[in-house]
């Protein structure tokens, strides 16, 4: 309590979260909707509502430096049963069948990789769960595995949440809660080490200390949002002691 300031916004995406659905009532994806420049209410163009919202949130913080920001989501069997093969019919394609990657793994920006970063989250992760293997190409959804359960996406370019507060950490972690091999709360568990192990590595990379009675310190900014859609802000603080 010493070392952050947290704020929370408990759910972001309130009809998504009740029915365990990747979109929201419009059929839009929500973590495919954080389009900075196409802030906009329902109904008034490409940005899901609630992507909106939370980005006007996040202005009235005013922030400039932000410093972490880790998207905690997890993938259930509707994923593969309802939203792809509904996402398809919607946009006239054909759903072909593909497997939830079973276990814990991260999505890092390709762009910012921050490979030392997920290196700790995966090791603080491993300690309560497993990590989602690579199939036999190596991949884990697609996409290849650039260290031990870890791929990269272009985050702006999908506009990701991980993208909207442009922090100089940032990660998406996914935990399978329908796996045969893990609990719900094991993988509660494991996005609670993915935060503790994702903040002990920036408070030893960033040479954080904590806030001392009396001391003045600067603000520097982390949020951690679950993308069912459950968010967290959270404030790191760089201190900065004077006479």
């Amino acid at each position: 309590e010493n070392t952050f300031n947290i704020a929370v916004a408990p759910c972001v995406s309130p009809w998504g979260y009740e029915r365990v659905q990747r979109w929201n009532a419009d059929a839009v994806d929500p973590n495919r909707s954080f389009d900075k420049k196409k802030v906009c209410e329902k109904g008034g163009g490409p940005v899901a509502y609630e992507s909106a919202a939370l980005m006007r949130m996040l202005a009235t913080l005013g922030v400039q430096k932000w410093l972490v920001h880790i998207d905690l989501h997890e993938t259930t069997d509707s994923d593969e049963t309802e939203f792809r093969p509904a996402k398809a019919a919607r946009d006239g394609e054909t759903s072909a069948a593909d497997v939830i990657p079973d276990g814990f793994y991260c999505v890092a920006d390709s762009r910012n990789p921050q490979p030392r970063f997920h290196k700790a989250i995966i090791d603080s992760v491993r300690l309560v769960t497993h990590i989602a293997p690579p199939d036999v190409n190596g991949h884990i959804i697609g996409e290849p595995v650039k260290q031990d359960g870890v791929i990269e996406y272009p985050v702006d370019d999908l506009f990701l949440c991980a993208s909207v507060t442009g922090a100089k950490y940032t990660s998406t972690s996914e935990v399978y809660p329908d796996s045969p091999n893990a609990s719900q709360t094991e993988c509660n568990k494991a996005q609670v080490a993915c935060v503790v192990g994702g903040l002990e590595f920036v408070i030893q990379e960033e040479g954080l200390v904590k806030r001392q009675v009396g001391s003045r310190n600067r603000l520097y900014d982390l949020i951690t949002i679950n993308a069912d859609d459950t968010a967290y802000t959270r404030n790191t603080r760089e201190e900065q002691k004077y006479p």
